[in-house]
């Protein structure tokens, strides 16, 4: 039996075509987040809105991009992720809050992941559980160079993705439900080094990898599990140094472009937005 074929007019429950992404994509959780991005780009258009997916496309500074909301959780980045790749997106930045695990990390700082420990288990489906999560270099770069730029505090590490808000996290379920190992998640990543923790981040960085993509993830630190501190604006703190990237991304492509580089480092004083 033949297998089923993987067809344009299926993107987005059919709501999107050819053309209607940019090569740019910022991929957050919250439709909110993607109307936020579209208000500082100098054109926006609503392309679809189903199910969990709000996607805009339009230009920031000249840069064609697009932002494309994925819900909580794996499974509807898994999907956001395949059929952005099918629509010719080459560039993916998920922009997301999370709770700090490390004390070195305060509340309202951000997070740019290097690598995610891949407890999701969505990827799973798609590469073998032994190749790991790991970012695009040029995004991890870029990124910084945004935050350094706008003097953002900001940190560079590993974190860690699980398949469920709740109980994955550490968190008791429904009427105090837990289990054992809920009670050492936590520290044991918090010792291991690990800096944050989310529901998506391994899902994109492997299936971007396996499609030959550019993925990256900035997130904000809203608050802690130990302190019960909050900082709400951190979240426009990612919104802005995302978009800087985009920018930064943008311009180093073309520079290889002249040059003929398959790599382009920042070069401190040069790479500004």
């Amino acid at each position: 039996m033949d297998a089923p074929v993987f067809s344009f007019q299926r993107q987005f429950f059919g709501r999107v075509q050819p053309g209607d992404i940019a090569p740019f994509v910022l991929v957050p959780g919250s439709k909110g987040r993607v109307r936020r991005f579209a208000s500082y780009w100098d054109r926006a258009v609503q392309i679809a809105e189903t199910h969990e997916f709000l996607i805009y496309t339009g230009e920031l500074n000249g840069v064609p991009v697009s932002a494309c909301s994925t819900g909580i959780g794996g499974t509807s980045v898994a999907v956001a992720v395949q059929e952005l790749v099918a629509l010719n997106a080459h560039t993916l930045i998920r922009v997301g809050v999370t709770g700090t695990l490390q004390e070195t990390v305060a509340v309202g700082d951000l997070t740019i992941a290097t690598a995610a420990i891949r407890c999701d288990r969505i990827s799973d489906f798609y590469v073998p559980h032994e190749i790991p999560a790991l970012a695009s270099h040029e995004i991890v770069l870029a990124l910084a160079a945004a935050c350094q730029r706008r003097q953002y505090t900001f940190h560079i590490g590993v974190t860690a993705t699980t398949g469920t808000f709740y109980c994955g996290e550490g968190r008791p379920g429904a009427n105090n439900y837990t289990q054992s190992f809920m009670t050492t998640i936590v520290d044991d990543f918090a010792r291991s080094g690990v800096l944050d923790w989310d529901t998506e981040t391994a899902t994109l960085f492997s299936l971007a990898g396996r499609f030959g993509v550019r993925a990256g993830r900035i997130n904000a630190v809203l608050d802690s599990p130990r302190s019960k501190q909050m900082d709400p604006q951190a979240e426009e703190r990612a919104v802005q140094a995302a978009l800087d990237a985009v920018k930064i991304l943008a311009d180093w492509d073309q520079r290889k472009a002249v040059t003929k580089q398959a790599c382009l480092l920042p070069e401190p004083g040069k790479d500004r937005p």
